[in-house]
């Protein structure tokens, strides 16, 4: 509906940062790809979805395309109705835009629309951000404490210690220096960045698969695709860190050597197994009956 309000006059000048377009659109592409931070998600309930090999990537090419056109015409439109100047100072854009539009009650209407949205997503993101230390630690490639389910069948510790890690991250950025946009944009640059890490191992894990099994992916020919959407993934993603500033680096670069001591701890329990699997083994060639 925006677009019946768009002022052409509001998309000029299109570069007003003063950088080179490179540096302004590089700026922006960590907090662009934000918006679409959890497309990964749909791999999550796999083990749940009828014929998931063939559903799983049609729903996330589908939802990201669906999504992405959403987002490109609602940012159009409240930059077309909203003036620059206003719009950079906006604590919350599209409901200003409605406000514009058709006044005060569109205004809260929005505002009210938004609170919901982010209940909503908040309480997805909650129960999910339990369920990935979950699957690790059931593959083993994570502490065993993050795989135990409650009596509620809930991985509870992996909720707790999440939920406890992104509420200290709040508490330490905030400041009275720092409006709420500013501390939103800061966590949401790290959460990013953290998120696109893995995404560069994913796309050349595409290249590691294909050299130990040519036949895996569907033989050379379909590799060739493959392999080109991998290298661009790649190439984005390193991107997509360099726009994320170096201070959004440098806490990034911080928070994954807060991880060396989980590894440390995963090589522990990797030990304590292998130790009890060599003494049950010895156990048994002695006749020994092992006690549990």
């Amino acid at each position: 509906m925006g677009l019946f309000w768009l002022n052409p006059s509001h998309f000029v000048p299109f570069n007003p940062s003063g950088e080179s377009a490179f540096s302004a659109v590089s700026s922006v592409a960590a907090l662009t790809l934000w918006s679409f931070i959890g497309l990964e998600s749909a791999t999550v309930p796999a083990g749940d979805v009828e014929n998931p090999a063939r559903t799983i990537p049609r729903a996330t090419i589908l939802g990201t395309l669906v999504t992405a056109l959403v987002y490109i015409l609602g940012t159009v439109a409240v930059m077309g109705v909203i003036p620059q100047g206003t719009l950079a100072n906006s604590g919350a854009p599209f409901a200003d835009a409605a406000r514009v539009m058709w006044g005060d009650w569109a205004y809260y209407a929005v505002g009210f629309g938004a609170v919901v949205s982010c209940a909503g997503a908040l309480n997805g993101w909650t129960l999910l951000q339990g369920q990935i230390p979950m699957a690790a630690a059931g593959d083993r490639l994570f502490p065993q404490k993050f795989g135990r389910l409650s009596p509620r069948g809930v991985p509870a510790f992996s909720v707790i210690i999440s939920s406890v890690l992104i509420t200290l991250l709040l508490l330490l950025n905030y400041s009275g220096s720092r409006s709420l946009v500013e501390i939103f944009n800061f966590v949401i640059l790290l959460a990013t960045l953290t998120t696109v890490i893995p995404y560069v191992f994913c796309s050349i894990a595409e290249f590691i698969i294909f050299l130990r099994d040519p036949t895996h992916l569907g033989g050379r020919r379909r590799f060739r695709g493959s392999g080109v959407v991998a290298a661009i993934a790649f190439l984005y993603s390193v991107w997509a860190v360099y726009g994320s500033g170096a201070e959004t680096v440098l806490y990034g670069f911080i928070l994954l050597l807060f991880g060396i001591p989980v590894y440390v701890w995963l090589v522990k329990e990797q030990q304590e197994r292998e130790h009890n699997a060599q003494t049950q083994s010895s156990d048994e060639s002695h006749g020994i009956e092992p006690t549990f």
